[in-house]
């Protein structure tokens, strides 16, 4: 916002103070967040999914190179998941 003094001359005004948060009350919303991401219905049938995955993959051996990837996609997918976690905002 731009502010006109006595002579005319036009001077940006001066930034509106943003309302301060600390930092103990953005973590407890992260952390909320986090929760509320790891108790909703797709992020534990997401997991549940990959960890399955993952199990089936080393009960009956990894063996041939299409195993391996398997092994991997699973694993991938899981790392996604605990990846949303650590990056949830609260909401």
């Amino acid at each position: 916002m731009l502010k006109t003094n006595d002579k005319g001359a036009v001077a940006p005004a001066a930034p509106s103070a943003a309302p301060s948060v600390s930092p103990s009350a953005a973590a407890s919303a992260a952390r909320r967040g986090r929760l509320a991401r790891a108790r909703s219905l797709t992020w534990l049938g997401q997991t549940a999914a990959s960890l399955c995955w993952i199990s089936s993959m080393l009960i009956t051996g990894v063996d041939s190179t299409g195993d391996w990837l398997q092994l991997c996609a699973a694993s991938a997918w899981l790392l996604a998941n605990i990846g949303t976690l650590l990056t949830a905002e609260a909401d």
